[in-house]
């Protein structure tokens, strides 16, 4: 499909220069899953959004209304991402807001990355980044513009055979992967990173968090080294447009497809027919 962007609710592909979404990544944004023709999780899409909006300083009034009204505008295909993305706006100069700014709007609808063979049923292999994430409580678990960590640690690898990296921080804790979020089983035990001082608290990751203890127990959220999650007797990583994918490489290491990563994948399917 032709990808196509709406910028406060008009076809277009130009924001003004001095949008402080450009000039500062003051912004924030979320990548949803169209399935059947609806969107999945808006909800709690919506709800991260506003959150990071309110912590980044961005006006949200009325913003809920506009977003919904720019993508009942959309003609929704059966399956497609869309990217919704809100910036502070245009106007000032310097880091300080001294006005009242509008925020600006992006919505770019586009097709769901397609991989051959597909990690959500092969698996997937993983290697671990050496670029590490900032500790920043006040940003932590904000989906906000600025990538740049996660740019420079994607860059770390071509192989196609390689499908996500493992990052940790900058005090050697484990954090997330670079577009995803990590759960892993030692034992009878399921465990999954603190995110308080960095990281994405993704979508899929508040689904599995949900979810998980009524498979397999109380998911324990920690500090947690690379040789701890080597350790693990199963693992995956998830987030809103690829699902969940069971890990079965991890630095050269070899791992089963577990069960329970089998029945999240069943139920997140049975969740998205009755839901999306």
């Amino acid at each position: 499909m032709t990808p196509l962007t709406l910028i406060n609710g008009t076809p277009a592909q130009n924001i003004a220069a001095n949008d402080r979404g450009l000039a500062y990544g003051q912004g924030v944004f979320e990548t949803l899953l169209i399935r059947n023709g609806s969107v999945c999780f808006w909800p709690w899409h919506l709800e991260r959004l506003l959150e990071g909006c309110r912590r980044l300083g961005i006006l949200t009034d009325g913003l809920q209304q506009q977003l919904e009204a720019d993508i009942a505008g959309l003609s929704l295909p059966q399956q497609a991402s869309l990217k919704v993305l809100v910036t502070c706006g245009a106007g000032g100069r310097g880091y300080a807001v001294t006005e009242n700014l509008v925020p600006t709007r992006i919505l770019t609808l586009g097709p769901v990355p397609s991989r051959d063979p597909d990690p959500a049923e092969a698996g997937a292999r993983l290697l671990w980044c050496t670029t590490t994430l900032a500790q920043q409580p006040l940003l932590a678990g904000l989906k906000h513009l600025n990538r740049l960590e996660q740019v420079l640690a994607r860059a770390e690898w071509n192989a196609a055979d390689i499908h996500e990296g493992l990052t940790c921080d900058t005090s050697g804790r484990v954090i997330e992967g670079t577009m995803s979020n990590l759960f892993f089983r030692i034992g009878e035990q399921w465990h999954t990173p603190s995110l308080e001082n960095c990281g994405v608290a993704g979508i899929l990751r508040r689904w599995v968090l949900e979810r998980l203890p009524g498979l397999a127990g109380d998911v324990r959220m920690g500090e947690y080294s690379p040789a701890e999650v080597e350790a693990a007797d199963e693992l995956f990583v998830c987030n809103s447009l690829i699902g969940i994918w069971p890990v079965v490489e991890l630095a050269g290491q070899h791992y089963e497809i577990g069960a329970t990563s089998r029945h999240l994948q069943s139920l997140l399917n049975k969740e998205y027919d009755a839901r999306c």
